[in-house]
């Protein structure tokens, strides 16, 4: 993994909480690498080279990658196309671009949009980690270890592109899979961004109550646990929300269908509903959690 990213130029676009992590983690592998960040705010640059966590930075995006090797793209979705506009008049045939957005088809249809087709070296991929905090502060080296990395290659996208884009998620110490790029969108709208919205959605009505100061004094650990991922970036959400709408949409329709049942158990008191409900999402949720929890052991003891 580390012998694939020696020697080469990598550019992390967007020095925020994902593009912060990878730098910190690849930082602390001591490469023999070049890691140039770029940000529009040159104090949080400064900031990651003080750290040590880049090599060195620029706020001109199209100096840092006219010879870059690799090119990591983590800004929010919809500021995607104006960065692949900037880097399209110097980006050379042998770099490998790649995003870490959680949308992918918006991401493929900005690139076919603004090269044409979509070029064989760019490799869309999402890491499934982040934290409701946001900034390069939040950033962690351990950001990545241990979680799921989807890569979302098209037909003609070039092998050794991914494998090179492979070798960096996992010299973060993430397990790196591969998706079709519907199928991707249609899965993170379930397990991700439907979750996010409620959450958005349930601390909105909340706080436009008449006494809305009172409901959150008394909010137990409940409360606090299902509504942190409100606490998340407003604008890299509004993204995904904003892209990935039909997917969202599609399970929306489909949550809105089974709590119209709920509605209607609780308006007559089906106590016998109510327990199968709770009892069958308490059963999916402990097989969820003993998946993980397997993962988490294979993992260590492969490591041992």
């Amino acid at each position: 993994m580390m012998q694939a990213l020696a020697g080469k130029k990598i550019v992390i676009v967007g020095m925020g909480l994902i593009g912060g992590s990878v730098a910190r983690a690849l930082a602390r592998l001591e490469l023999t690498a070049e890691i140039i960040g770029v940000g529009r705010d040159s104090a949080v640059l400064e900031q990651a080279i003080n750290d040590g966590s880049i090599t060195g930075f620029t706020t001109d995006l199209q100096t840092a990658c006219a010879d870059a090797d690799f090119i990591l793209i983590a800004v929010p979705v919809l500021a995607i196309a104006k960065v692949l506009q900037d880097l399209a008049p110097v980006l050379s045939e042998h770099a490998v671009v790649t995003d870490v957005a959680s949308v992918k088809q918006a991401v493929v249809d900005a690139a076919r949009n603004v090269f044409g087709a979509v070029p064989a070296n760019f490799v869309p991929g999402h890491p499934i980690a982040g934290s409701e905090q946001s900034g390069y502060a939040a950033a962690k080296a351990d950001l990545f270890a241990g979680r799921k990395v989807i890569l979302t290659p098209l037909v003609h996208t070039n092998p050794q592109a991914v494998n090179l884009v492979t070798a960096l998620w996992q010299a973060t110490g993430a397990e790196v899979l591969q998706m079709d790029v519907v199928h991707h969108d249609e899965v993170l709208a379930a397990t991700s961004h439907l979750p996010h919205l409620l959450a958005f959605a349930l601390v909105d009505t909340l706080s436009q109550q008449g006494e809305s100061e009172e409901i959150f004094r008394y909010a137990a650990g409940g409360f606090r646990d299902f509504t942190r991922i409100a606490s998340s970036d407003p604008v890299m959400w509004r993204d995904i929300f904003v892209t990935n709408s039909a997917a969202i949409v599609g399970i929306l329709d489909e949550f809105t269908a089974d709590l119209n049942q709920l509605r209607a158990s609780l308006i007559a008191q089906d106590a016998e509903q109510l327990l199968t409900l709770c009892k069958r999402a308490k059963q999916s949720r402990d097989v969820f959690m003993a998946m993980n929890s397997g993962a988490v052991k294979s993992k260590s003891s492969k490591s041992d």
